[in-house]
């Protein structure tokens, strides 16, 4: 008796009594199979779709709130220190640190609570996400502050969209934007190795100190700098400093990248 052959198309055997033949067309069984490995993919794809649709709107949503936390504090604080910027800073920074604890964590099981392209662009670099990903989670995080920052315009009386004439130019504001973003994601990497639930805390609690070490005001997030050329009150940020903080913003980033990589190594 000679050996089995099997389908060409599905490679299943086939025989008859004592007797193989080649079969054909595939099997009944062997259709089956091929329809539900068709489903099965389709499922995926739309899961991972509508996943990444989630993840998007988590980051817009998020993005958002912050910048509307970020602008709206500043306007109130000037409404209230009297002049007093030290108080005003204070006020900001602390409704800032805040905004961030509450907002990591609700959006971290959704997104990773990003918020930022700088450490979007790490986690991709890290290969902690796929790079398919960065272009949605980078767009809804840029219009996402855009859109908070009209929130808190019209929150507070002024014009919903305005060119901000505010500078913040000069080596010491952009040294201290390398530093901050350096220091911001080097306390995500370190922290993160620890367990994530600690995050939220780390992470404001960085900010609030930054708002104060830092010559800039630590804005450390490059949507954050684009957003904040929309308000034409202090909060804001002229559009040729704002690309060069975040130049000096990715430079922050990727050091803190090539730093915990050479930390990691055996």
């Amino acid at each position: 008796m000679g050996k089995p052959k099997t389908n060409d198309l599905l490679s299943i055997p086939t025989e008859v009594g004592t007797a193989t033949r080649r079969a054909a067309v595939p099997t009944q069984s062997g259709l089956e199979m091929i329809a539900a490995h068709n489903n099965q993919q389709t499922m995926e794809t739309r899961t991972h779709v509508w996943g990444q649709s989630r993840r998007v709107a988590a980051e817009a949503i998020g993005t958002g709130l912050l910048l509307a936390a970020v602008v709206g504090s500043a306007l109130m604080a000037e409404q209230l220190a009297a002049g007093n910027t030290a108080l005003a800073l204070l006020a900001n920074s602390i409704a800032t640190a805040g905004a961030l604890i509450a907002l990591i964590t609700t959006f971290l099981p959704i997104s990773g609570a990003h918020f930022n392209p700088a450490l979007t662009l790490a986690e991709a670099w890290n290969g902690r996400m796929e790079w398919r990903e960065v272009p949605g989670y980078i767009t809804a995080q840029i219009l996402g502050g855009i859109a908070g920052v009209v929130v808190a315009n019209v929150m507070f009386g002024h014009s919903a969209v305005a060119i901000a004439d505010h500078e913040r130019s000069g080596f010491a504001q952009l040294f201290g934007e390398v530093v901050a973003t350096f220091g911001l994601l080097a306390v995500i990497f370190g922290t993160a190795r620890k367990g994530p639930e600690r995050l939220p805390m780390v992470v404001g609690m960085y900010i609030l100190a930054a708002y104060w070490f830092t010559a800039s005001s630590a804005f450390a997030n490059p949507a954050l700098s684009i957003a904040r050329i929309f308000t034409e009150t202090n909060a804001g940020i002229r559009p040729a400093d704002a690309l060069a903080f975040v130049l000096a913003q990715l430079v922050g980033g990727a050091l803190a990248v090539l730093l915990f990589r050479w930390f990691g190594k055996k």
